[in-house]
Protein backbone atom coordinates (compact mmCIF):
# COMPACT_ATOMS: atom_id res chain seq x y z
CA UNK A 1 0.00 0.00 0.00
CA UNK A 2 1.00 3.25 -1.04
CA UNK A 3 1.92 5.86 1.91
CA UNK A 4 -0.77 8.23 0.78
CA UNK A 5 -2.97 5.86 0.81
CA UNK A 6 -2.02 4.90 4.56
CA UNK A 7 -2.21 8.42 5.32
CA UNK A 8 -5.36 8.95 4.48
CA UNK A 9 -6.66 5.45 6.46
CA UNK A 10 -4.61 6.78 9.62
CA UNK A 11 -6.18 10.67 9.61
CA UNK A 12 -9.95 8.65 8.69
CA UNK A 13 -9.20 6.38 11.98
CA UNK A 14 -7.99 9.50 13.75
CA UNK A 15 -10.94 10.79 13.69
CA UNK A 16 -12.61 7.83 15.91
CA UNK A 17 -10.33 8.66 18.74
CA UNK A 18 -11.70 9.37 22.27
CA UNK A 19 -9.91 11.11 24.42
CA UNK A 20 -11.61 11.15 27.77
CA UNK A 21 -11.17 10.05 31.57
CA UNK A 22 -11.48 6.39 32.06
CA UNK A 23 -14.73 4.95 32.72
CA UNK A 24 -14.27 1.71 33.80
CA UNK A 25 -12.52 0.03 36.97
CA UNK A 26 -9.60 -1.55 36.46
CA UNK A 27 -8.60 -4.93 37.51
CA UNK A 28 -6.38 -6.11 34.39
CA UNK A 29 -3.62 -4.52 32.17
CA UNK A 30 -2.13 -5.94 29.40
CA UNK A 31 0.91 -5.05 28.23
CA UNK A 32 1.66 -5.45 24.30
CA UNK A 33 5.32 -5.57 22.14
CA UNK A 34 6.58 -6.69 18.77
CA UNK A 35 10.04 -8.20 18.31
CA UNK A 36 11.25 -9.20 14.98
CA UNK A 37 13.82 -11.82 13.49
CA UNK A 38 14.49 -11.72 9.72
CA UNK A 39 11.48 -11.38 7.79
CA UNK A 40 9.24 -12.21 10.99
CA UNK A 41 7.43 -10.25 13.65
CA UNK A 42 6.66 -12.18 16.89
CA UNK A 43 4.07 -10.27 18.67
CA UNK A 44 3.20 -11.10 22.43
CA UNK A 45 0.13 -10.25 25.27
CA UNK A 46 0.99 -10.46 29.05
CA UNK A 47 -2.05 -9.46 31.05
CA UNK A 48 -1.39 -8.64 35.21
CA UNK A 49 -4.11 -8.16 37.59
CA UNK A 50 -3.86 -4.85 39.27
CA UNK A 51 -3.02 -3.36 41.69
CA UNK A 52 -1.33 -6.92 42.29
CA UNK A 53 0.72 -7.08 38.92
CA UNK A 54 0.49 -11.19 38.88
CA UNK A 55 0.62 -12.84 35.41
CA UNK A 56 -2.72 -13.71 34.92
CA UNK A 57 -2.73 -14.62 31.19
CA UNK A 58 -1.07 -14.13 27.93
CA UNK A 59 -0.67 -14.73 24.44
CA UNK A 60 1.90 -14.92 21.27
CA UNK A 61 1.44 -14.64 17.67
CA UNK A 62 3.55 -14.94 14.39
CA UNK A 63 3.48 -13.55 11.06
CA UNK A 64 5.75 -12.26 7.75
CA UNK A 65 6.61 -8.41 8.15
CA UNK A 66 4.88 -6.64 5.97
CA UNK A 67 6.13 -3.68 5.26
CA UNK A 68 9.23 -2.28 6.73
CA UNK A 69 9.32 -0.11 9.73
CA UNK A 70 8.83 3.57 8.98
CA UNK A 71 8.68 6.24 11.73
CA UNK A 72 5.08 7.49 12.14
CA UNK A 73 3.67 4.11 10.48
CA UNK A 74 5.03 1.59 12.89
CA UNK A 75 1.25 0.23 13.70
CA UNK A 76 0.47 -0.72 9.76
CA UNK A 77 3.54 -3.24 10.44
CA UNK A 78 3.12 -4.40 14.08
CA UNK A 79 -1.12 -3.97 14.58
CA UNK A 80 -2.07 -7.32 12.62
CA UNK A 81 0.29 -9.29 14.32
CA UNK A 82 -0.88 -8.17 17.66
CA UNK A 83 -4.33 -8.61 16.41
CA UNK A 84 -3.88 -12.11 16.19
CA UNK A 85 -1.95 -12.09 19.05
CA UNK A 86 -4.58 -10.64 21.62
CA UNK A 87 -7.44 -13.19 19.80
CA UNK A 88 -5.12 -16.00 22.11
CA UNK A 89 -6.13 -14.35 25.31
CA UNK A 90 -8.73 -15.43 27.29
CA UNK A 91 -9.41 -12.82 29.38
CA UNK A 92 -10.26 -9.59 28.36
CA UNK A 93 -7.96 -6.72 29.81
CA UNK A 94 -9.83 -3.53 30.92
CA UNK A 95 -6.43 -1.42 29.63
CA UNK A 96 -3.94 -1.67 27.15
CA UNK A 97 -0.41 -0.77 27.55
CA UNK A 98 1.46 -0.43 24.21
CA UNK A 99 4.89 -0.07 23.56
CA UNK A 100 4.25 2.34 21.11
CA UNK A 101 3.02 6.55 20.51
CA UNK A 102 -0.82 7.25 21.29
CA UNK A 103 -1.94 10.56 19.98
CA UNK A 104 1.91 11.93 20.26
CA UNK A 105 1.96 11.41 16.59
CA UNK A 106 2.07 13.22 13.58
CA UNK A 107 -1.52 12.32 12.61
CA UNK A 108 -2.96 11.55 16.08
CA UNK A 109 -2.86 7.53 15.40
CA UNK A 110 0.24 5.99 17.14
CA UNK A 111 -0.09 2.38 17.66
CA UNK A 112 -1.55 2.52 20.90
CA UNK A 113 -4.76 4.70 19.35
CA UNK A 114 -4.86 2.43 16.08
CA UNK A 115 -5.14 -0.43 18.69
CA UNK A 116 -7.80 0.98 21.33
CA UNK A 117 -9.76 2.69 18.24
CA UNK A 118 -10.31 -1.09 16.36
CA UNK A 119 -10.28 -3.21 19.17
CA UNK A 120 -12.53 -0.97 21.06
CA UNK A 121 -9.90 -1.35 24.60
CA UNK A 122 -8.65 1.81 26.30
CA UNK A 123 -4.81 2.12 25.53
CA UNK A 124 -1.76 3.74 26.73
CA UNK A 125 1.14 4.37 24.26
CA UNK A 126 4.44 4.34 26.19
CA UNK A 127 6.90 4.63 23.69
CA UNK A 128 11.02 4.94 24.99
CA UNK A 129 11.87 7.44 22.33
CA UNK A 130 10.71 10.67 21.13
CA UNK A 131 8.33 10.69 18.19
CA UNK A 132 6.23 14.18 17.26
CA UNK A 133 5.54 17.19 19.52
CA UNK A 134 7.21 20.25 21.84
CA UNK A 135 8.34 19.43 24.96
CA UNK A 136 10.96 19.67 27.94
CA UNK A 137 12.99 17.53 30.15
CA UNK A 138 11.16 17.06 33.62
CA UNK A 139 13.09 16.73 36.97
CA UNK A 140 15.64 14.14 37.82
CA UNK A 141 13.31 12.39 40.42
CA UNK A 142 10.29 9.71 39.59
CA UNK A 143 6.84 11.37 39.25
CA UNK A 144 8.33 14.33 37.37
CA UNK A 145 7.00 14.95 34.17
CA UNK A 146 6.35 17.54 31.09
CA UNK A 147 3.46 18.11 28.84
CA UNK A 148 4.35 17.39 25.11
CA UNK A 149 2.02 19.33 22.91
CA UNK A 150 1.31 20.31 19.10
CA UNK A 151 -0.75 23.00 17.49
CA UNK A 152 -1.75 24.58 20.83
CA UNK A 153 -3.19 21.09 21.96
CA UNK A 154 -1.57 18.49 25.19
CA UNK A 155 -0.92 15.26 23.42
CA UNK A 156 1.39 13.55 25.91
CA UNK A 157 3.90 13.26 29.05
CA UNK A 158 7.54 13.06 29.22
CA UNK A 159 7.42 10.86 32.02
CA UNK A 160 9.95 10.45 34.71
CA UNK A 161 9.33 6.67 35.78
CA UNK A 162 12.88 6.33 38.07
CA UNK A 163 14.88 8.70 39.28
CA UNK A 164 17.85 9.53 36.97
CA UNK A 165 16.82 7.68 33.92
CA UNK A 166 16.16 8.04 30.82
CA UNK A 167 11.75 9.34 30.53
CA UNK A 168 9.15 8.05 28.97
CA UNK A 169 6.92 9.20 26.11
CA UNK A 170 3.57 8.28 27.60
CA UNK A 171 0.86 9.23 25.49
CA UNK A 172 -3.14 8.48 25.54
CA UNK A 173 -4.09 6.13 22.85
CA UNK A 174 -8.07 5.73 23.50
CA UNK A 175 -10.79 5.95 25.92
CA UNK A 176 -7.99 7.40 28.82
CA UNK A 177 -6.92 11.18 29.32
CA UNK A 178 -3.50 12.43 30.45
CA UNK A 179 -4.74 12.24 34.09
CA UNK A 180 -5.28 8.34 33.49
CA UNK A 181 -1.84 7.81 31.98
CA UNK A 182 0.40 9.74 34.73
CA UNK A 183 -1.52 8.09 37.64
CA UNK A 184 -1.41 4.08 35.91
CA UNK A 185 1.80 4.00 34.13
CA UNK A 186 3.45 5.07 37.07
CA UNK A 187 1.36 2.05 39.40
CA UNK A 188 2.97 -0.43 37.09
CA UNK A 189 6.16 0.49 36.95
CA UNK A 190 7.28 0.30 40.62
CA UNK A 191 10.93 -0.75 39.93
CA UNK A 192 12.33 -0.16 35.89
CA UNK A 193 12.11 2.30 33.46
CA UNK A 194 9.36 0.48 31.47
CA UNK A 195 5.78 -0.71 32.67
CA UNK A 196 5.73 -4.18 34.06
CA UNK A 197 3.44 -5.73 31.59
CA UNK A 198 5.20 -4.32 28.85
CA UNK A 199 8.40 -5.16 30.10
CA UNK A 200 6.89 -8.90 30.37
CA UNK A 201 5.53 -8.75 26.79
CA UNK A 202 8.80 -7.04 25.21
CA UNK A 203 11.12 -9.99 26.95
CA UNK A 204 8.47 -13.05 25.50
CA UNK A 205 8.50 -11.54 22.25
CA UNK A 206 12.56 -11.32 22.29
CA UNK A 207 12.80 -14.75 23.39
CA UNK A 208 10.49 -16.23 20.83
CA UNK A 209 12.48 -13.71 17.80
CA UNK A 210 15.59 -15.30 19.24
CA UNK A 211 14.55 -18.78 19.65
CA UNK A 212 12.67 -18.53 15.89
Amino acid sequence: MKLGQLIKDQRKLAECVSITPLEKHITTIAGADVSINKEYLFASIGIFSFPELELVDGGYAKSRESIPYIPGFLSYREFPVLVRAFKMISIKPDLVLVDGQGIAHPRGLGLASHLGVVLGYPTIGCAKSHLYGKYTMPGRTRGSYRVMRADGCQIGLVLRTRDDVKPLFVSPGHLVDLDDCLRIVLSVTPRYRIPEPIRYAHKMAGLRARAA
